[in-house]
This record gives structure tokens, sequence and C-alpha cells, in this order.
């Protein structure tokens, strides 16, 4: 996979956070299952979209007998700050202000989380 991480589709991230949530390389049949309530695909479906994710670079294939085993290539963390990144710099010109203030007036965080930021920020301050 190039340096540039790719934002995925709704549908991909779904199937992602199900394989970085299990910690340890999972079958189709496990994905399917974590997956129930949410989307009904047909097995065919989630194939297609589990090699898709393969050739993208997102999860590696491993063959077991029979079957596959699916873990992710790319870690949960590393594609939260590509993803963080280009949101700050494509929805908010890369002010983090504007960003806090547009979930502070949406009611996407509140007092509670604005105090919490701020005792983050103090320590990160504090870091050599």
């Amino acid at each position: 996979m190039d340096n540039e991480i790719k934002r995925l589709p709704d549908a991909e991230l779904e199937i992602m956070l199900v394989i970085w949530r299990a910690g340890a390389p999972v079958s189709s049949s496990y994905i399917s299952e974590q997956l129930r309530g949410k989307r009904k695909w047909a097995l065919a479906t989630l194939m297609t979209v589990l090699s898709r994710l393969v050739e993208k670079g997102f999860l590696h294939c491993q063959k077991q007998g029979r079957s596959n085993s699916y873990h992710a290539a790319i870690s949960e963390m590393k594609y939260k700050e590509s993803e963080g990144k280009s949101t700050l710099e494509k929805l908010f010109g890369n002010s983090v202000q504007d960003m806090v203030m547009s979930l502070y007036n949406g009611k996407a965080i509140d007092k509670r989380d604005l105090a919490q930021l701020r005792e983050m920020l103090d320590r990160v301050e504090e870091e050599p």
C-alpha cells in the first residue's frame, strides 16, 4: 500500500472495525456473524468486499485449509490518524478550534468533554 491511506466506504469500514476489535485473525463466518443485524449480505457479497479490502492493502488473507483467515494490514490507530488529519484539512481548513466549536455547537460534545480536552492539552504541553 502506498503512503497515503485511502478513506474507506462505510461498508468496508464496518468490516474493518469488526476485524480490528477481534484483535486476531478471523474467518468470513465470524465477520458475517458480527455484522448480523447491521448488514444483510449474502456470503458472496461479503467475500467480494473482503477481496476488495485485500486488494486495497487493508487486509491480509491467509488460506487455512478450506477457508480463509483475515487480519488487518493497517492498524485502527493508523487509519484513525489518517482519517482525522484528512477531515481536519478538508472540512475545517486545519483549524482545530473550528472543529471543536463545530462539535460543541452540534452538541456532539459538551462542557465535560471540553474539560477533558483541556486536561489532555495540559498534559501534552507538559511533555518534554
